[in-house]
């Protein structure tokens, strides 16, 4: 008779974890990535300086993002680490975490109009995971690019249709860039020359928009899929602008304004 072997985080690992259990000296937690093991949090990890009370901190049903200080496999004994945690790896893990929800949730979807059984789906899931990182994250490559781009994972025909219908739905996630254009023209014609300056603009790229804020300011947003193909999309936009005006005695100037992600789906 074979024993199943319980898997365990490892050293160094970022976690995400249910508090379940509140003392004087620390906290007890689940590890739902584990098939909800327990792992301590001593009251020495959990903030910096001298705590007088834990429940100040931690609260029985929260569910906190944990470092993994040290794992004894033979004892079971998982010691955690709140303090450890920076805000960027707690972003990084609660982002982690919700791609993953919204990818369980979408294969719930395909199984519920497929009538796939249990070990159909996980074969998919499998199937995903050899070339993604998450399925959220290919039904986001598919929504932009098209069914053809999972082509090679070799989906049945009748899956492959209920998964193109469910990506046409998503609202792909997106990022705005924007900034606060100044261009002053002296010349008898200098408003039109600004307007067919910035028309042709438009005109040829349809993520960006330009509004107009009052003489002499307009305000430039370019959205794309993220920030690093918006930044390569912007620069050559003010760079033609901006010889364009000043070829003909204009001046211009462009002044950056705060990003943001224009949706989250």
């Amino acid at each position: 008779m074979s024993t199943e072997i319980q898997e365990m985080p490892e050293q160094g690992e970022i976690i995400l974890a249910t508090v379940t259990k509140v003392m004087d000296h620390g906290a007890y937690v689940t590890l739902e990535e584990y098939d909800d093991i327990q792992g301590f949090l001593h009251i020495s990890e959990i903030a910096p300086g001298w705590i007088r009370s834990v429940n100040r901190f931690v609260r029985v049903g929260e569910k906190k993002v944990l470092l993994v200080k040290k794992v004894n496999s033979q004892r079971g004994d998982i010691d955690l680490s709140l303090k450890q945690v920076s805000k960027d790896q707690k972003k990084q893990k609660l982002k982690e975490v919700k791609k993953f929800e919204k990818g369980k949730t979408l294969l719930q979807n395909i199984q519920e109009r497929t009538g796939l059984k249990d070990e159909e789906i996980e074969e998919l899931e499998d199937s995903i995971y050899s070339k993604f990182d998450t399925v959220y994250d290919a039904f986001i490559s598919i929504g932009r690019n098209g069914i053809e781009s999972v082509k090679d994972l070799n989906i049945a025909t009748k899956t492959s249709a209920v998964i193109e219908d469910i990506c046409s739905k998503i609202k792909l996630p997106s990022v705005e860039i924007r900034g606060i254009m100044e261009i002053t023209s002296n010349r008898s014609d200098g408003v039109d020359i600004i307007k067919e300056t910035l028309l042709d603009v438009i005109k040829r790229d349809s993520t960006a928009d330009i509004t107009y804020l009052g003489a002499p300011k307009y305000r430039l947003s370019i959205t794309s899929e993220d920030f690093k193909s918006a930044e390569k999309i912007l620069k050559p936009i003010i760079g033609e602008i901006e010889n364009n005006i000043q070829k003909k005695k204009g001046s211009f100037r462009f002044t950056r304004e705060d990003s943001k992600k224009t949706r989250e789906n």
